[in-house]
């Protein structure tokens, strides 16, 4: 594992007054990321996203970010018979508690196919120094074939319904995003299998089963509040630079299965959205959201492109604020 690094990251934007002191401040950290997922162990914030091995950082108040060591200095043993070859490039982790361990779910996957699998791991503490810190890699838990599926098996959530049943969302493009639910040791998929599509785009289908097609949507992420599951989703096109149109956009059903319905009543499942967030003329793109509540504040995280430095993708964090009838609403990019 290579030593743990220093340097501390300043945050390049910092709006008006400092994070938190105003309910719809946007900030910008100046630490290169991909698809974040944020936890909080003690009083450190632990940030993990797409990487070599996956990337972690680390940071007391969701401003000053430290990197640390990766999760998998050595690529996970089995990648290789996903993708042969594979450079331990990691995608689009994912991150919860869960009966005292820690899980960590994660992507591995060939650029524009679906030659992807879902991998998970298990860790007592978060904390890179403490004695016992460390992964148990628990391999795949599922895996999309070229040819066979119409989905692609990257970008996983984990959440947890009312009775207290998990169920992962992933998926990116093809035929759209979906839900299944996990075994209770959320390393595999439950024995009584069970289904769902949460969300599709329209799909130029003569592009065939190996090609991504034009339905340009991944990243799901779903996110209790009150009576509702609100199902935060990615449109359009990531990791381009500044010819990425990534943007943010939501809908909500009372069950976690769905049907998720967007703010005008347009099913997902037939292109539904309300748009949250988008880039403009400073940030190409803005996308591959996650959403969680530290200290009764409601916060996403996301990545955007940033016109002002070669377009490389930066750490984006807002506050989430919510209409009468129960919207998310956060501030535009500045």
């Amino acid at each position: 594992m290579r030593t743990k690094m220093h340097t501390l990251f300043g945050c390049c934007l910092l709006l008006a007054l400092l994070w938190g002191g105003n309910a719809g401040a946007q900030n910008i950290a100046d630490i290169r990321v991909h698809d974040p997922v944020v936890i909080r162990e003690g009083n450190t914030y632990h940030l993990f996203c797409t990487g070599r091995g996956i990337a972690h950082f680390t940071s007391p108040d969701l401003e000053n970010w430290t990197e640390a060591a990766p999760v998998f200095p050595e690529k996970p043993t089995w990648t290789d018979t996903v993708v042969p070859d594979f450079g331990n490039h990691i995608w689009a982790p994912d991150v919860l508690l869960h009966n005292g361990l820690y899980y960590l779910f994660y992507s591995v996957s060939a650029f524009a196919k679906n030659t992807s699998a879902i991998g998970v791991a298990t860790g007592k503490t978060l904390d890179p120094d403490a004695a016992d810190y460390g992964w148990t890699d628990h391999g795949i838990v599922i895996r999309s074939y070229p040819n066979r599926d119409l989905w692609n098996a990257i970008d996983p959530n984990v959440i947890f319904d009312e009775a207290g049943t998990p169920w992962m969302s992933f998926g990116s493009f093809w035929n759209g995003l979906k839900l299944t639910k996990l075994d209770g040791s959320l390393t595999r998929l439950a024995d009584d299998q069970e289904w769902h599509t949460i969300a599709r785009r329209e799909r130029s289908f003569e592009l065939g089963d190996y090609n991504p097609g034009d339905a340009a949507l991944e990243a799901p992420f779903i996110f209790k509040k009150g009576d509702w599951y609100y199902q935060f989703l990615s449109w359009d096109l990531c990791c381009r630079g500044e010819n990425s149109t990534y943007k943010v956009v939501v809908g909500r059903s009372s069950r976690v299965e769905g049907p998720y319905f967007d703010r005008e009543g347009k099913n997902l499942f037939y292109g539904g959205g309300t748009l949250v967030l988008q880039g403009n003329k400073n940030w190409y793109g803005a996308g591959h959201c996650s959403v969680y509540t530290f200290d009764g504040t409601d916060y996403m995280f996301f990545h955007a492109y940033d016109a002002s430095d070669n377009a490389r993708p930066k750490l984006g964090m807002s506050p989430i604020s919510w209409t009468a009838d129960g919207w998310p609403q956060v501030e535009p990019l500045n």
